[in-house]
C-alpha cells in the first residue's frame, strides 16, 4: 500500500522563527559552537549545539534532556531543530516527543568515518574509519555532553546515506551506547555482507532497542542498489526474531535520496518517541 507523507513546508518557516525568539529579539540564535579534542582520532571535531526553549528555565534547573546525536550535523541541523521544536517544544504543545538536546557533529572526512570496512580503489583513500568515530562519539562526544549539559541517558543518533549506514552499523552492535537509531535511505551497498554477518550475530540488546529506517525513491536504475536491498535487510531482520523486532521501515516514493531527510525526520523522531501505555 502506497503510502502520503505531507509535511506542509509552512511549518518550518514558522516554527522556526519560533524558535529565534529568545531573550534578545535583536539576535538570531538557534546554537553554538563548541570544539572537542578527539584523542582517538586526532583531531578537533566541530559541534554544533542547540538547547531546549525550557532549558535556562529556573524553575526547570533539575530537568534533564535526552540528547540527539545529529551526523553531517551542519547540512541538517537547521532541519532537524525545527522539526524537534515542532514535536516537542511547550510552545507548540504537540507533546509527540520530549524537548531534546541536538548535538551535531560537522563533517571532516565522510568515508574515512561513516565506513565500517574498506573498498579497494584505484585512489589511496581513507576509508573504514567508522569503528573509531563511534568510539569517538561513545567515549569522548557523549561523556563530554553529559559533563557539560543537564543530558538524561537517553540517545539517539540520526544520519543520511553514509550516516545511515553508520547507524545501521551501531544498531546492530550490542555494545551501542545509543537507546534509538534513525537511519535515512542508508548506504548498505557499501559493506553488506558485513552487516549480514552482524545481523546474524544479533541480541537481545540490540532487538530491545529502536530502529526507525527511511528508504528514498532512487528510481529504476539504482532499484537493485537501493530499495530491494533495503526490503530484504529489513524483512531478513524480521524473519530472525518476528515481533520482538522494533524497527519500522517506510518507503518514501515521492523522495530522492536528497529531498527524503525532512519528511524522514519527521516521521521518524515520531515513531522513536511513541510511548505504549
Amino acid at each position: 500500500m502506497k503510502k502520503k507523507f505531507l509535511i506542509p513546508l509552512f511549518f518550518l518557516l514558522l516554527f522556526s522563527r519560533q524558535m529565534v525568539v529568545g531573550q534578545d529579539r535583536n539576535t538570531i540564535e538557534l546554537g553554538h559552537f563548541i570544539s572537542v579534542h578527539s584523542t582517538i582520532l586526532n583531531e578537533e571535531r566541530s559541534i554544533l549545539v542547540s538547547l531546549p526553549d525550557s532549558y535556562n528555565d529556573p524553575s526547570k534547573t533539575d530537568q534533564l534532556y535526552p540528547i540527539i546525536i545529529l551526523l553531517d550535523g551542519y547540512v541538517h541541523f537547521k532541519t532537524t531543530l525545527a522539526i524537534v521544536h515542532f514535536l516537542g517544544s511547550r510552545t507548540n504543545r504537540n507533546y509527540l516527543m520530549p524537548e531534546t538536546i541536538v548535538v551535531a557533529i560537522e563533517n571532516v572526512d565522510r568515508e574515512r568515518d561513516f565506513t565500517i570496512t574498506k573498498l579497494q580503489t584505484k585512489r589511496a583513500n581513507t576509508m573504514g574509519g567508522g569503528k573509531k568515530f563511534l568510539d569517538f562519539i561513545e567515549t569522548e562526544l557523549i561523556p563530554y555532553v553529559d559533563n557539560h549539559y543537564r543530558a538524561a541517558p537517553h540517545r539517539t543518533l540520526i544520519g543520511h546515506s553514509l550516516g545511515g549506514l553508520l547507524t545501521v552499523n551501531a544498531y546492530l552492535d550490542p555494545n551501542s551506547l545509543f537507546d534509538a537509531y534513525l537511519a535515512i535511505d542508508p548506504s548498505i551497498w557499501w559493506d553488506e555482507t558485513t552487516m549480514e554477518s552482524k545481523l546474524a550475530s544479533m541480541t537481545l540488546t540490540s532487538i530491545n532497542k529502536k530502529l526507525y529506517w527511511a528508504t528514498a525513491n532512487q528510481g529504476e536504475t539504482n532499484y537493485e542498489k537501493n530499495k530491494k536491498r533495503h526490503d530484504r535487510f529489513v524483512a531478513m531482520m524480521g524473519e530472525r526474531w518476528d515481533d520482538k523486532l522494533q524497527v519500522k521501515h517506510d518507503y518514501f516514493e515521492k523522495e530522492n535520496h536528497r529531498s527524503v531527510p525532512l519528511p524522514a525526520l519527521y516521521e521518524g523522531l515520531k515513531y522513536l518517541n511513541e510511548t505504549h501505555e
